[in-house]
């Protein structure tokens, strides 16, 4: 048990960074910022995998050796109990008044009257009558066996849940996706849906609970300050036999209130803005784009990112490569402008505005490098390949000319949000054994286990001497006045 209590003390302990430092499984972003700020000292802790807390060797090893230490732990401790319910109450002491609760009296009742006073005094207590010499009986009583049931159920429900999480982790799976606002759909068909996936240990993410999440509005109400008040999003789900029949069923998805579906959860973890531009090309054609934006500031909702283009009827691979548009720069919600720079004074768009940076060149999308779709590759502004034609800022309906005369309108803005969704087959398993695991630990706290022993002897003037010794075997805190009142009534002269 000294093991199992400093391993758990370990593993609390190593949890610890997981709470002060940023995740990778959380923030990947964050935790690239913090190396990069602290210099050594960071690529030391991202080496001992202090960014990976919950997936590292040394937290597993811990986790692991608690799981070994509690099955040793209790193996020996179920078999004793088993052995102890199966046994009788121990033999009365010889002497009594040895015991810490001990009261004597004589009574003018037969030893069979005293006996069964206390039998019937003693009820519900496992106990067992003895005969000795000189026709002295004796009665052996024990309560509380359910304190170690409870421990028990303790530590066992301890380590089924821990079983549970273990497996949760191998079998369950993670991911998050932006969806636009505006009907924008999401199917949970495949790890190639979402942005970013976490599976477990035993998934490959080809057998994925089967339904889809249409995001049809989203609204959002701010406090003066600019503080988020509540956000929800109407949506519609199918699953189960309404993919079959198109079937779309309305659900109203809220912060911490997730959609729970085919064995999934579906939360609503964020929004942002999405900036609309049209772009109308030399030769006539248009097109529209509308990509997500990122808010840099969680205030006052600006934005930043990276809506590209490539240019109409264009079949040649490098002629395309070299006509590529990327529009870049801040999204206000609500612009301010501080001389000639553009900022956001609060997060509701009530006046967007971007301030933008327009690039022409190859974009490197085809290069085989993974890109960002919040920022355009540095790489081919450097090496010259991709060059800023235009800055300016623009205000809703308002548009650029480029040189070659491609123009570049601001349509305004949409909301999109980001949607979490969790798998985790485990979690009844989890519950269950929370619940005995407070349970269990109530029992073990509330009940005191103890003995008592009646001896009664017959004297020759047919009066009989009574003792009652009580022994409360951990701690002995309010066993006093239960004892007192035991021996009070077995001292009555009435039977």
């Amino acid at each position: 048990m000294r093991t199992a209590l400093t391993l758990l003390f370990l593993l609390a302990l190593g949890a610890m960074p997981g709470a002060l430092l940023p995740q990778r499984s959380l923030n990947a972003q964050k935790v690239a910022d913090y190396i990069a700020s602290h210099g050594w000292w960071g690529r030391l802790l991202d080496r001992l995998q202090f960014f990976d807390v919950y997936a590292s060797y040394w937290f597993s090893a811990v986790y692991v050796l608690l799981f070994v230490s509690l099955v040793g732990c209790l193996m020996p401790r179920t078999w004793e109990y088993a052995r102890q319910m199966r046994a009788k109450p121990v033999l009365t002491p010889r002497n009594l008044a040895r015991m810490p609760h001990h009261d004597r009296a004589e009574s003018p009742r037969d030893v069979d009257t005293v006996i069964a006073d206390a039998r019937r005094r003693l009820k519900g207590w496992r106990l067992v009558e003895r005969e000795e010499d000189g026709g002295t009986r004796t009665v052996s009583a024990e309560r509380g066996f359910l304190r170690e049931t409870g421990n028990l159920v303790f530590h066992f429900s301890l380590l089924g849940l821990l079983v549970a999480f273990a497996l949760g982790k191998m079998y369950g799976y993670e991911g998050q996706v932006i969806v636009q606002a505006n009907g924008g759909q999401f199917c949970n068909s495949g790890v190639y849906n979402y942005d970013t996936f976490r599976p477990g240990l035993r998934v490959d993410g080809t057998n994925l609970s089967p339904f889809c999440v249409k995001i049809d509005d989203f609204q959002a109400s701010y406090l003066h300050t600019g503080q988020a008040e509540s956000f929800h999003a109407d949506i519609g789900y199918q699953s189960g036999p309404d993919l079959d029949s198109n079937t779309w069923r309305p659900y109203r998805l809220e912060v911490n209130s997730p959609l729970r579906t085919v064995g999934d959860r579906v939360y609503l973890l964020g929004h942002g803005y999405t900036p609309v531009f049209t772009v109308t090309f030399p030769g006539g054609a248009t097109r529209t784009g509308a990509t997500q934006w990122r808010p840099v500031n969680e205030i006052t909702f600006a934005s930043e990112g990276a809506t590209k283009f490539d240019p109409p009827d264009t079949t040649d691979a490098e002629t395309r490569r070299e006509n590529q548009l990327a529009i870049t720069g801040l999204l206000a919600p609500t612009a301010v402008y501080r001389g000639e720079l553009l900022d956001s004074v609060f997060p509701e768009a009530r006046d967007p505005a971007v301030a933008i940076d327009v690039y022409r060149g190859d974009l490197g999308t085809d290069s085989g490098r993974g890109q960002s779709i919040f920022s355009i590759d540095q790489k081919m502004v450097a090496d010259g390949k991709l060059n800023k034609v235009a800055r300016k800022n623009l205000a809703k309906g308002e548009s650029l000319t480029l040189d070659d005369g491609t123009v570049i309108r601001f349509d305004g803005v949409r909301d999109w949000v980001s949607v979490q969704v969790s798998h985790d087959p485990t979690q009844v398993w989890v519950l269950v054994f929370s619940v005995l695991v407070i349970l269990g630990l109530g029992v073990s706290l509330s009940i005191k286990r103890r003995r008592v022993w009646v001896r009664a002897t017959p004297q020759e003037d047919g009066r009989t001497v009574i003792e009652v010794g009580g022994l409360a075997r951990t701690d002995q805190a309010g066993y006093g006045e239960e004892f007192t009142a035991v021996a009070r009534d077995l001292f009555k002269e009435e039977g």
